[in-house]
């Protein structure tokens, strides 16, 4: 049976030194997906934006700075108050927003605990589906890597 740790809890984005405005999220976790997270905002738009980025990665971004490129996240103290940034960058912009640390730190512990850092291999079962995989007829698999000559050659015939 797969397990979902779910938090919700409310970030801030922040805008300027002065100036940060809330943001509704939810952090999940899912035993069937155990070496990725997600980080769904819900900024008042039809549908939620969601991120997904690797557990380990929140994990270390709780002790030191974290990650490279697209998300990087980090912990800092502001006005006596523990927090974890995570900078988030996507060809639409950049966003850099803080969580209470305390309430991520217990949401991940809450993950560690559902699936122990080096058990996440026990659940991808990619021996079993390696095995269907390869038992799978090729008139069954309908892959289509096609190459460009294959399509040039079909456009003069």
């Amino acid at each position: 049976m797969d397990t979902i740790v779910e938090s919700e809890l409310e970030l801030r984005l922040v805008l300027s030194s002065e100036r940060s405005i809330p943001v509704p999220a939810r952090l999940t976790y899912r035993s069937d997906d155990p070496f990725a997270m997600q980080v769904t905002f819900h900024v008042g738009s039809e549908s939620p934006v969601r991120w997904s980025f690797a557990r380990d990665l929140m994990v270390g971004g709780t002790f030191r700075p974290s990650g490279q490129g697209d998300v990087r996240i980090w912990p800092t103290c502001t006005d006596d108050r523990n927090l974890i940034c995570m900078a988030l960058s996507s060809p639409d912009g950049d966003a850099l927003l803080q969580a209470p640390a305390e309430a991520v730190s217990a949401w991940l512990e809450r993950t560690l605990r559902a699936v122990p850092p080096g058990s996440e291999m026990d659940l991808v079962g990619l021996e079993s589906e390696l095995c269907a995989l390869l038992t799978t007829p090729p008139e069954e698999l309908h892959l289509q890597d096609r190459s460009p000559a294959d399509e040039a050659g079909e456009a003069g015939s």
